[in-house]
């Protein structure tokens, strides 16, 4: 079964995380960041709820303010990927709301925030590299339909 990703969602969904952590820090809103990670997480546990893209695929393609990109790709690391950050902007809130430890919270949000431009400017997904080699080494199992 041959497998498709739209790449300008992806790209959407990585300007919005960009966009809001870096607002979070100006305004010194760690709510906001918490508020990203479960966006993030929900999107990764159910695709379907997927809010960025979900605005993406609701509003701003049919708008035509945004094309599509699809290409044949695996979901499945892109979804890894949002489950790291996830994780990440997890355990920066953790570090802001409850733990008061303001540079290491910021520190996390800041590393989602940059590899999330890496992704968006050089088209280079850290935790997509992640997942593939933690597959090469045998510790994430492919569906035989992602082969």
């Amino acid at each position: 079964m041959i497998k498709k990703v739209d790449t300008t969602a992806i790209k959407f969904n990585q300007a919005s995380i960009i966009t809001l952590t870096l607002l979070a820090y100006l305004l010194d809103l760690p709510w906001l960041v918490l508020g990203v990670g479960v966006v993030l997480a929900a999107g990764t546990m159910w695709p379907g709820a997927a809010l960025f893209q979900q605005i993406y695929r609701q509003g701003l393609k049919p708008l035509g303010l945004l094309k599509p990109h699809v290409i044949e790709d695996d979901p499945a690391p892109h979804r890894f990927a949002q489950g790291l950050g996830a994780t990440f902007l997890g355990l920066s809130s953790l570090a802001l709301l409850a733990l008061n430890a303001l540079p290491l919270g910021w520190a996390l949000a800041g590393l989602v925030a940059v590899l999330a431009a890496i992704n968006l400017f050089f088209n280079f997904c850290a935790g997509c590299f992640v997942y593939y080699q933690l597959t090469r080494l045998g510790l994430i199992r492919r569906s035989a339909s992602a082969s």
